[in-house]
């Protein structure tokens, strides 16, 4: 059974445009004309106890609102949305009891004590006993590698310190499902490496379920097996990364640099979708890998030109993401009625 269930959800916020100058103020007082903004718009979708899946879109597609469906801060318009047997709105409390909220931009964090004491706090708020919460508590410190800094204040600690500590609050009371916002922003490359790694290890050890809105694509491809897209409200995708990569990357390029000039008329003898880039002695060739063989090109490269460099680049999942949202034929621009 699905740990997470939500059916033809949506939620529409009415707001009012107000009126220009004073006359158009005076006016919105008396007659105000309201309008409707479809924030989610009939989205479905389940997810089994201990995935972790990325859930996708940019700016205003929907997904915070839907992360606030989920934890029961907003209600719903229409539809259902329920998380372990449970309607989070409904029964906020019982719902927070099993989840955990990591926001990349906000802590939880007490900011002017020391980060044992915030822990100690979390364990009166959620009521843990004392010898579930040292032996948690000790597991957590081990796995996130904090005893250097856990008696330091929060507001003494680095970015990717605060972060583990966060994650640490949010995983104390043992949840079982975690979502994270943007884990990673700002962080530096090997902070990023080490919470990507410290969040697959509780994935592992603790079989929590984890939901992941992030903007990089390497928390997708080193954390997430699953991806669900949307834009403008709307589910677009809803699969694993390597169909993503399968039904959206297949495009792929060669750049290559020769000695003399390039006759790109030595590539007429491949069928297929392949455009060709050339400026003097360097030569840009994209094609799809799904209908041409990468080996029938670097045969002609190698063959028919003398080759100083050449370099193959694969589609990266931005890329693949960029071309997801642009073949999206949805209507994109949210209606207003």
């Amino acid at each position: 059974m699905p740990i997470i269930t939500v059916e033809n959800l949506s939620k529409d916020y009415k707001y009012y445009e107000h009126g220009q100058g004073l006359k158009g103020a005076i006016k919105s007082l008396f007659n105000r004309e309201y309008k409707c903004k479809n924030a989610v718009r009939d989205i479905s979708f389940s997810i089994e106890e201990g995935e972790i899946v990325g859930y996708l879109g940019s700016n205003g597609a929907g997904k915070s609102t839907t992360i606030k469906m989920l934890t029961g801060i907003i209600v719903p318009t229409n539809g259902k949305v329920e998380v372990m047997g449970m309607i989070p709105s409904k029964d906020r409390i019982k719902n927070a009891s099993n989840i955990g909220v990591v926001f990349g931009q906000r802590t939880q964090l007490w900011w002017d004590i020391p980060l044992i004491e915030s822990f100690n706090l979390n364990k009166y708020l959620y009521k843990i006993k004392p010898e579930e919460y040292e032996k948690r508590l000790n597991e957590l410190i081990n796995i996130l590698d904090m005893q250097k800094f856990i008696n330091m204040p929060v507001r003494q600690l680095s970015l990717g310190q605060r972060m583990r500590g966060d994650l640490c609050m949010a995983l104390l009371h043992n949840p079982k499902v975690l979502y994270l916002d943007e884990p990673t922003i700002g962080l530096d490359v090997v902070v990023k490496e080490n919470i990507r790694e410290l969040i697959k290890k509780i994935n592992q050890e603790y079989n929590t379920t984890i939901i992941l809105t992030t903007h990089d694509m390497g928390d997708v491809e080193k954390l997430c097996t699953r991806v669900i897209a949307i834009d403008s409200g709307v589910i677009i995708y809803d699969g694993s990364v390597n169909r993503l990569k399968s039904d959206f990357g297949s495009e792929e390029k060669i750049v290559f640099e020769a000695k003399d000039e390039i006759d790109i008329e030595k590539f007429k003898s491949i069928s297929g979708s392949i455009k060709i880039k050339k400026l003097d002695k360097k030569c840009e060739i994209v094609y799809d890998c799904s209908t041409i063989a990468k080996a029938d090109i670097i045969t002609i490269i190698n063959r028919q030109f003398d080759i100083k460099d050449i370099d193959i680049v694969e589609s990266d999942l931005e890329s693949i993401i960029k071309k997801l949202y642009d073949s999206n034929c949805i209507n994109a621009s949210p209606s207003l009625t």
